[in-house]
Parts: structure tokens; sequence; C-alpha cells
């Protein structure tokens, strides 16, 4: 096999794994806090954008996340920061929280193509205004306007009624699925799925094992 040849497939092998799945935690101090995030893409993609804090679950990572969390938004903006789409409830994409029972966890699937996003992560009913992320959020401003939800903690409180006294936590979790990169602007962390990086491992691996057959057949 050609040298060229050999390059060829280790480089793709390393492409191959720059599509990775990550995944973010944080935890809110009031209702009307708004955290971004930037990913990009390197190919016409499906990407997937889901949290996991409202009813729980298992993430991208194998982390069991524990229910309790408050009923989240995910909104999406492409680089120039026009809303592409926003999702309040992710419906039968999304599990059923143990004690409310509603899918109020966020599913959000997108086709984009090559180039770099934001995501912004918001309490319910704390929508982005649009059209663009410059317009802001329907609630900034109003501190912990689920209050008028009622609850016992006076903050991310259910509008669906938990019979657990109405109340939530601030902590919010979520994957970005299927993307090259993705970066918190803070209060958030970020691992990049294993088996990516394995791939891209193997891909280098590829190369240096190339590259001394070669040299031993000279």
């Amino acid at each position: 096999m050609k040298i060229g040849t050999i390059l060829l497939l280790g480089l793709l092998a390393s492409s191959a794994a720059l599509a990775d799945n990550f995944s973010f935690q944080g935890t809110f101090t009031s209702d009307d806090n708004v955290q971004l995030f930037t990913f990009a893409v390197g190919s016409t993609s499906t990407v997937t954008l889901q949290t996991w804090s409202y009813a729980g679950g298992v993430d991208a990572q194998g982390v069991a996340i524990p229910r309790g969390g408050f009923d989240p938004i995910l909104a999406l903006f492409n680089s120039a920061g026009a809303e592409i789409n926003q999702n309040d409830d992710g419906g039968s994409n999304v599990p059923a929280d143990s004690v409310t029972g509603e899918h109020y966890d966020t599913y959000l699937q997108s086709t984009l193509a090559p180039g770099t996003y934001t995501v912004s992560v918001m309490e319910y009913d704390n929508f982005a205004i649009g059209p663009n992320l410059s317009d802001g959020f329907t609630r900034t401003g109003q501190g912990d306007f689920t209050a008028a939800f009622g609850c016992s903690e006076g903050k991310f409180c259910d509008v669906s009624g938990d019979p657990a006294g109405n109340s939530r936590n601030g902590n919010w979790e979520f994957d970005i699925l299927g993307v090259n990169s993705a970066t918190t602007g803070g209060g958030g962390s970020t691992v990049p799925e294993p088996a990516s990086v394995g791939l891209l491992l193997l891909g280098v691996g590829a190369l240096a094992a190339a590259g001394r057959k070669i040299r031993a057949h000279r």
C-alpha cells in the first residue's frame, strides 16, 4: 500500500473522531438565568440537543443524572445570531418524571450545515424572543418569576403542581450530540465522549504503524 493511501486512511480515521458527543452540567441561582454555549459542525450533520435534568436519566457520558431540576428550554441560533429553533418539552423523546409524570425535558434535533452555532439553556417560560439572539429572552430581569406558580422555595417552581411542594432545584444538564467541538461561556462543564477520543488515538496509531512498516521494507 502506498504511503499516500495509508496517510489518507489515517486522516479519515482521525476526521471521523471529530464528530463528538458533549455533556454539560450546571446550576442556576435564579429563574431568569440564561446559559450560552457554542458548538461547531464540520460537515452537514444531524445534531441532537437533549436535557436530562427534569426527569433524570443517563447522559451521553454514561453519568446517571438525578431528577428534580427545573423545566428547561433550549434555543438554537446560527453564527449570525438568527434563531433556528427552540424547544420546551420533548414529549415521547424524553423520559417522564417519576413524580409529576410530565415529559418536560427538552429534545431538539436539527440538520445543520458546517459552521458555528449557539445554544441557550433557560427555564420555562423564559423563551427566546427572536428572531435574533440579541433580542433577548422574555423573562430577563424578572428574577425568580416562577414564584407565581407557587412553591415552598419561591423559585424553580413547577407549573405541573408537583405534589412534593411544587419545588424543583436550579440544576440543569444537557447533551450536544454529533458535533466537532462545544464550549461553555461559564458555569458548566463538558467532557468529550471517550469512544471518540479512542477513534482519534486509533487514527494516530495507524499512521505510526504504517510508518514503521514502510521503513522496514526499504
